[in-house]
């Protein structure tokens, strides 16, 4: 039987298909996998956009009603319990990251030189990071308790008056930032103790027979050359204070009043308390908005600092 097209079963042609197959095969096994995560990633927040410019409360009775542009503007000019939890997060992320930065800091710079116990005493300091945060807001209420509390028995001991803690308008907050600085530390160390591994020996060798301190060498060496990991650091870790909502909601519920209520537990109010979903959504929408801001201007303190974003 003669054949209608010959070239479509030339050598050349098969060949050039396995060339191409054997290029991308690669891909071509991914892919699947590539698909489902960019699914995964692209329908909520495509949906959550959606939704943000309609009112719905989640009845399947009603379907959502389109309203435009008005659940940012109620957001942005009418809602300042939504610019109160703006504050509130941002000075829970600020506070929480600069304390864990600084007690990090001074942790790695210690456990980088070599001494007895060293790898048990890593291991110990990871002990926070794997509890999960549901057990340790549990725990930590029970620390704060202003009755049988250990915080408070401890300043009963030295002389100091209790403090009510989660209890106070003015503590409350602050109260979180404790227990967020005493989880996340550890990760901090261990970042920056990766970098101050790696930092070269040379400089510090020159500097030392120039006769440089040690606080000059901290100064004008160790600062300067992991300043890039200091950057990534303090990247990774404010996006995720950011995000913080668990330890929040475990703890005080936003409480007292609204005295620890974030961007996440106001969204989390309006969701699933109020049943405003599209005004949560909007909420969500903004706070992406800003967390996004955020790690773009961390990316460019990078690149500043000579690493690749």
């Amino acid at each position: 039987m003669a054949v209608s097209n010959p070239a479509e079963y030339s050598p050349k042609r098969n060949t050039s298909f396995v060339d191409w197959l054997n290029r991308h095969i690669k891909l071509i096994f991914i892919l699947p996998s590539l698909i489902f995560v960019l699914a995964m990633m692209v329908f909520p927040i495509g949906y959550t956009v959606w939704l943000s410019f309609n009112e719905w409360n989640g009845s399947a009775r009603q379907s959502p009603q389109g309203v435009g542009l008005s659940n940012y503007t109620n957001l942005l000019t009418a809602d300042p319990r939504f610019w109160d939890s703006v504050l509130r997060t941002f000075l829970f992320s600020f506070g929480a990251v600069v304390a864990e930065l600084l007690l990090g800091l001074g942790i790695a710079l210690l456990l980088q030189g070599k001494f007895f116990g060293q790898n048990f005493i890593k291991t110990l300091i990871l002990l926070p990071m794997v509890a999960t945060p549901v057990a340790i807001g549990m725990a930590w209420l029970l620390m704060f308790e202003p009755t049988i509390g250990l915080l408070n028995a401890l300043l009963r001991d030295i002389g100091i008056a209790p403090q009510p803690w989660l209890g106070s308008e003015q503590q409350a907050l602050w109260s979180l930032v404790m227990v967020d600085v005493w989880q996340w530390t550890p990760m901090m160390a261990l970042i920056l103790l990766a970098g101050l591994t790696v930092l070269p020996e040379e400089p510090y060798e020159a500097a030392r027979v120039d006769g440089a301190s040690p606080r000059q060498r901290f100064f004008y060496l160790t600062l300067p050359l992991l300043m890039p990991t200091i950057v990534v650091a303090t990247l990774l870790r404010s996006i995720d204070a950011l995000k913080t909502f668990d330890i929040i909601y475990t703890m005080t519920r936003g409480g007292p009043g609204y005295a620890t209520e974030t961007i996440n537990t106001y969204g989390y109010v309006q969701s699933f308390e109020y049943f405003k979903l599209g005004q949560a959504s909007s909420l969500l929408v903004i706070f992406f908005a800003m967390v996004l801001g955020i790690s773009l201007l961390f990316i460019q303190v990078r690149r500043r600092w000579g690493v690749q974003a």
